[in-house]
């Protein structure tokens, strides 16, 4: 089954406003009216206003890089899905490894913000991966099993249709260490394996992209695996030149 392939930038706490407009407008004007494959941009909350507000009728979309579990009330600092949806955002990646090791986001609380993203409409990037230890370890494949069934805990099949998943190997993050075409290949198979336990077919329906410090030097390659539908892109997004060239290879 032909998955369409996605293409997302990661911002993180990068960019002002003002630096996020410089970013955008080459990227848009550059691939905003192709349709081959799907892009993403997730500027830091600050800047997804201003981001959004180039869109127009371009194909790229918004994406934010968290959001909160609750609706609504006295949560000083958080971020509803409801006044993400009111800026034009379609996407939200959860459970980044980030999110997981410097703020103790548990499985459980990442399946609450999975099931929060869903009742609103919003697209979850739900971000699975291990550290070098586990890998190490020999552990890789109970830790991803372990927080894909926590975060699909109560997810109907319906739901499941909508998420995309991002495999980010933690030791491959911004250290310019990539797991090579194969290793990734594998555990992205493996991934859709435990997938298909839950959901069955479904699960050749779902995206799941590479997220361990993927460039245009390697992206080319590890999109053609046949488990590799596009990358979560970091560092290589925060500037337009390279992040079009990640397109253009998603392409082909």
């Amino acid at each position: 089954m032909s998955r369409k392939i996605l293409i997302a930038g990661n911002w993180k706490m990068n960019k002002t406003a003002t630096e996020a407009v410089e970013l955008a407008k080459p990227i848009i004007e550059a691939i905003g009216n192709q349709n081959d494959i799907d892009v993403l941009m997730c500027p830091p909350f600050t800047s997804i206003s201003a981001v959004s507000e180039l869109i127009g009728n371009s194909t790229v979309r918004v994406g934010a890089q968290n959001m909160s579990d609750k609706a609504s009330g006295a949560y000083t600092g958080e971020i509803s899905a409801a006044m993400l949806r009111d800026l034009q955002v379609s996407y939200v990646i959860l459970g980044h490894s980030e999110r997981r090791s410097y703020y103790g986001e548990t499985d459980a609380f990442i399946n609450r913000k999975v099931l929060a993203c869903l009742e609103n409409n919003l697209k979850p990037v739900l971000c699975v991966g291990e550290t070098l230890e586990e890998r190490e370890g020999d552990k890789t494949e109970a830790v991803l099993e372990k927080q894909i069934k926590g975060a699909f805990a109560g997810i109907s099949a319906d739901d499941f249709k909508k998420i995309v998943i991002a495999y980010e190997p933690v030791w491959a993050i911004g250290t310019g260490r990539t797991a090579t075409p194969d290793m990734a290949e594998a555990t992205h198979a493996f991934i859709r394996k435990v997938l298909a336990g839950l959901y069955g077919a479904l699960a050749e329906e779902t995206v799941i992209q590479y997220g361990g410090s993927m460039k245009p030097e390697n992206s080319r390659e590890l999109v053609a695996q046949p488990d590799i539908d596009g990358g979560l892109i970091g560092g290589a997004a925060l500037k337009a030149d390279s992040f079009h060239d990640l397109v253009k290879n998603a392409i082909g």
